[in-house]
């Protein structure tokens, strides 16, 4: 029973740091990733639709995104999505493909990427946390239920605080990798 409690928390904190990952592969750094417009919602027939179904995105050159739309129909809602997005990009529409140029990163430029690295990596943290907290709540109705003996649950919340804080090193390495990204002129 604790061991399915432990993964159930392996799994969960996982998910987390996955989230994670996929939240800072959208954050710019000093080099185009079509990463950046994977999660842009264009309008499109009225609904919001992911970029991804509605165009190819390539990387032409290491500061340029290259957009090449399936329905040359959709351009203009494209077009639109970018300018509203936060990625201060202008797009460049000829007609048939948007080219997107990424300007290099000023300082003052990372160091707001950064912060914004770091509360995403709090958010994270929390989440794991939040996820142990749940959990040893459930070991501690097990206890209470005579489902497991007290010696039992002791030693499931001391294996799953192992775990969180295994776990936390996990996001502070993913986050210490992108902070690195950004900070690299």
């Amino acid at each position: 029973m604790i061991k399915d409690t432990l993964k159930e928390a392996e799994t969960r904190m996982k998910g987390a740091i996955q989230v994670l990952e996929d939240d800072l592969a959208g954050i710019r750094t000093g080099r185009a990733s079509p990463a950046l417009l994977e999660r842009l919602q264009v309008e499109y027939y009225g609904a919001p639709t992911p970029l991804l179904q509605l165009a190819s995105i390539s990387v032409p050159e290491p500061r340029q995104l290259l957009i090449r739309p399936f329905d040359a129909t959709t351009l203009k809602a494209i077009e639109r999505a970018i300018l509203a997005s936060d990625l201060g990009l202008t797009p460049n529409n000829d007609g048939k493909t948007i080219r997107l140029n990424l300007p290099p990163l000023t300082e003052e430029r990372r160091r707001d990427l950064g912060k914004a690295v770091n509360n995403r990596t709090e958010e994270a943290r929390v989440a794991v946390r939040n996820i142990r907290r749940d959990l040893l709540r459930d070991l501690r109705e097990f206890e209470q239920e005579k489902l497991i003996s007290e010696d039992e649950h002791k030693n499931g919340g001391e294996e799953l605080q192992k775990l969180t804080d295994h776990m936390v090193k996990q996001i502070d390495a993913v986050a210490e990798r992108k902070q690195k990204e950004i900070m690299e002129v």
